[in-house]
Order: structure tokens, then C-alpha cells, then sequence
């Protein structure tokens, strides 16, 4: 009988572990025709189209490794920010990179000429402990900077828009493209800073509107008619002093503020929501613009800084990221308080 009665625990295990077999073999083509049903309905949606079967087959293979990393993340610990697939979501980070950053750092760190001024700020105490531009009516609606590096146009651009409503109180959407065109000390999509193009626009008398000049994500011959239309105009920008969350502080309470920040991580090219602590370094390569701070709720809310980007409002909320403000090294999360600046008026 106890002979009998093991060979039929033997047996029920091997039926069992027949059983598991198969069930795992079916599930995995499940999967992957749920992946691939995925991929199809996010190219219709974002109007990706390939060249071939073989270009095809090769992004969705990114597309599904991307997919597990962000669903990995997503439910593992809760962190406070999450990710999400969007318009990114076929490209690798290398190439994300490469394609949808531009901004370009200096090779050594000397003294321009908006630093070798005093900071405006730095007496300025009567700090809100929370503000948004945007409630104030001094940031224009996020742009699309598309497959070209001009991050750096787009955040001057922000913060001209902002000190111009502050002081003319007119929000006048200006163009992005006037600068990726006629901006010689930058070079357009593949890249420039946001110091340079202040000095251009003070050479330049200022910018013209984007109606007048719309943003083509490629750059063109400089329509020199259109550029001497300038709606609006700036005298000049200072530095932040480097490496300080509050002299930042200090500035974004006045007006939105030019960052360069390291966004070419693979949590920053799927950020979705919420308040950004990822792992980051200083090596930046991207410009947004800082339009407010702010902290979140409850006893032990984080603070946080709000950044205007210009990857469109399929990314990050609507547009926009909340990023740790106040972390424990100098230069800020990803570097944020390194090389911010604004322009004056």
C-alpha cells in the first residue's frame, strides 16, 4: 500500500509539473501577441510609420524591453513619481539622447558675461512658500521641439515670454524658431545654450512672434524679414549663482528661470507623473525652464521644483515635471542649480 500510495504522489507531481510546462509554453505566446497588439495601437496613435519589416522588427523589440522596464518599475517600490509609455517609448536611451536633448555645456566653467554682475536677487527675502507661474499667466502653452536638439531655444524662449508678461503684463507667445535659424552663436537643432541665445536677442533687438515665425523642428535660412519684427525685447540676463538652490529659489520667485539639467536618463524619458527623485547625474545635456515650486501634501510632503519642457504634452504632466527641490548636494537633483540663468528687462 505505501508503494502504491507513492507512485501516486509521483505520478500527481510529474502531471503537475506537465501541467505548469504547458501553461507557462501558452502564456508566453499570449504575451507577446498582447506586446505585439500593443506596439500596433501605440504606432497608430503616435503616427509612427517604418521603412521596412526588418526596421519593424528591430523597434519593437526595443519597445518590449522598454515596456518591461517600465512596468518593473512601476510595481516595485513606491518612490514617488511614475513612469509611462509614450511617444519615446520605441527608441533607445542612446538615441532618445541624442535626439531630444541639445543642450550644449560649457568645456570649462569661466565667468560670462551674465555673471560678472551682481545677482539681482540676492537680498530678495519675500519668498512665497509655494507659486506657480502658470496661475499668473506668464508661461504660453508647452511646445514640441520634435527631432531636434533645440531645448536651449525653447527654455530662453519660456523665460523671455515669462520677464516680458511681468513687465509689459502681455503674454506674447514669441518664436523659437527665429532663434534655431538666426542664432549663429548656437547651432540650431544640434544644439546651444541658453546664455548665448539671450545674446543673441539683445543683438538682434529682440524676438519676433512665433505666428509671425512658427516652428519648423529643423533648421532653416534665417527669414531676416520676419526677424525684424520683434514683438518683444530683453537688456540683458544674469547667472544664478552656481550650485545654489536658494539663490534659485530667490530667482524663480521673480521670474521663470533657464535650466540646464542631465534629462537623458531612461526615468527621465518615461516620467509620467508625480515627484521626480530618480537617479541622476550632473553631466547635463538638456534645458527646461523652472515656472514654479512648490511642496506636496501631508506631514512629510517633498518638495519639489516645477519645470516647463518642450517635449509636448504627451510627456510627464502635460508637459511639465515636478523634480526634488532642496536634495543634499549643491548642484541639485540632475544638476538643476548648476547653469541656470535668466533674462532682464
Amino acid at each position: 500500500m505505501a508503494k502504491q500510495n507513492q507512485f501516486s504522489f509521483l505520478t500527481s507531481a510529474a502531471l503537475l509539473v506537465i501541467i505548469v510546462s504547458v501553461s507557462e509554453t501558452l502564456c508566453r505566446p499570449l504575451e507577446e501577441e498582447q506586446l505585439l497588439k500593443q506596439h500596433e495601437e501605440w504606432m497608430a496613435i503616435h503616427g509612427r510609420v517604418y521603412k521596412d519589416a526588418v526596421e519593424k522588427a528591430k523597434r519593437y523589440e526595443i519597445f518590449k524591453e522598454n515596456i518591461k522596464r517600465i512596468n518593473a518599475f512601476n510595481n516595485g517600490k513606491d518612490v514617488g513619481y511614475k513612469m509611462a509609455v509614450n511617444k519615446f517609448a520605441d527608441l533607445t536611451n542612446e538615441e532618445f539622447r541624442a535626439s531630444y536633448t541639445g543642450y550644449k555645456r560649457r568645456p570649462t566653467r569661466v565667468l560670462s558675461s551674465g555673471e560678472k554682475k551682481p545677482f539681482k536677487y540676492a537680498n530678495f527675502t519675500a519668498i512665497p512658500a509655494a507659486l506657480d507661474w502658470r496661475t499668473k499667466k506668464a508661461v504660453t502653452p508647452v511646445k514640441d521641439q520634435g527631432n531636434c536638439g533645440s531645448c536651449w531655444a525653447f527654455s530662453a524662449v519660456a523665460a523671455m515670454e515669462g520677464i516680458t508678461m511681468i513687465k509689459k503684463r502681455k503674454l506674447v507667445p514669441l518664436s523659437v524658431q527665429e532663434l534655431v535659424d538666426c542664432d549663429d552663436n548656437d547651432d540650431g537643432c544640434i544644439g546651444g545654450l541658453m546664455d548665448s541665445a539671450f545674446e543673441f536677442i539683445v543683438s538682434n533687438g529682440g524676438l519676433t512672434t512665433e505666428a509671425n515665425y512658427p516652428y519648423q523642428e529643423n533648421k532653416g535660412t534665417c527669414n531676416t524679414a520676419k526677424a525684424a519684427n520683434p514683438a518683444a525685447s530683453i537688456t540683458g540676463y544674469k547667472d544664478v549663482p552656481a550650485n545654489n538652490e536658494k539663490a534659485l529659489l530667490q530667482a524663480v520667485a521673480n521670474q521663470p528661470v533657464s535650466v540646464a539639467i542631465e534629462g537623458g536618463g531612461f526615468d527621465f524619458q518615461f516620467y509620467s507623473t508625480g515627484v521626480f527623485t530618480g537617479s541622476c547625474g550632473t553631466d547635463i545635456d538638456h534645458a527646461v525652464t523652472a515656472v514654479g515650486y512648490g511642496k506636496t501634501s501631508g506631514s512629510g510632503g517633498t518638495k519639489y521644483w516645477l519645470m516647463k519642457n518642450s517635449w509636448g504634452t504627451g510627456w510627464g504632466e502635460k508637459g511639465y515635471m515636478r523634480i526634488q527641490k532642496d536634495v543634499s548636494s549643491k548642484a541639485g537633483l540632475c544638476g538643476l542649480a548648476t547653469e541656470a540663468s535668466y533674462p532682464t528687462a
